[in-house]
């Protein structure tokens, strides 16, 4: 069975832990609605990004960018409807230990642990969240600062994405990218899976630094995963 091993895991949340798909484009299609854009165009876009940013690449008068991006954030954190685990995802986590893993997430730190406790899964120690970065995916500031709160050199972590976005933060900040769902753009950089079914934690010794899954057989092959 081939093996993952990494000083850490570093998660993107929303398609990667989090099902928030049916949420997410409904969200959209309002804003989309509300001002006469194309709703493909613009979920091409924010895939992965702050909600901020896909805000201000649609709308370029800052006083309605902002007050657009204030009604969507209040429409994400209070509404839950639909939200579900990444298959596997809960069992995965359970297994981790608690310095070995953490979230780097497009989202609001409140979004995130709103959408997070819906799905049924653990808050990390670690998790940083738009709030806590100047400059969003595709930047891999977020990677870095995770990386570095939990004491791992970036090149010795493994990062787990699901968008465009997030894969190149990945491949920029820390170079080791493993992708989940159907994101195929990167089949020759990084391996994927279709979630995290089969994922094990099959070594994590005290005083040793990483941790190792058995993981399936990927959809594609890449250079992270041994056998």
């Amino acid at each position: 069975m081939p093996q993952l091993h990494a000083a850490a895991l570093l998660f993107d949340m929303d398609g990667t832990l989090v099902d928030s798909t049916a949420l997410v484009e409904s969200t959209w299609a309002g804003f989309c609605e509300r001002h006469q854009l194309d709703l493909a165009e613009v979920l091409a876009f924010a895939h992965g990004r702050p909600t901020r940013e896909t805000v201000c690449r649609f709308l370029p008068d800052p006083e309605q960018a902002a007050a657009e991006t204030r009604r969507l954030v209040a429409h994400e954190e209070s509404e839950t409807t639909g939200i579900t685990e990444v298959p596997g995802a809960r069992a995965l986590l359970a297994e981790l230990p608690p310095d070995a893993w953490a979230v780097v997430t497009s989202a609001s730190r409140r979004l995130a642990e709103v959408r997070m406790a819906a799905a049924g899964l653990p808050l990390p120690a670690i998790l940083v969240s738009a709030d806590d970065v100047t400059r969003g995916k595709p930047e891999p500031e977020g990677y870095l600062r995770a990386a570095a709160a939990l004491g791992c050199p970036p090149e010795d972590a493994v990062v787990v994405e699901d968008s465009s976005a997030g894969v190149q933060a990945g491949l920029a900040g820390c170079g080791r990218t493993v992708v989940i769902g159907s994101l195929d753009a990167y089949d020759d950089v990084a391996p994927r899976w279709a979630d995290f079914r089969g994922f094990r934690v099959t070594d994590r010794q005290p005083g040793r630094a990483g941790v190792t899954l058995d993981v399936p057989e990927p959809v594609a092959a890449g250079p992270v995963v041994r056998r």
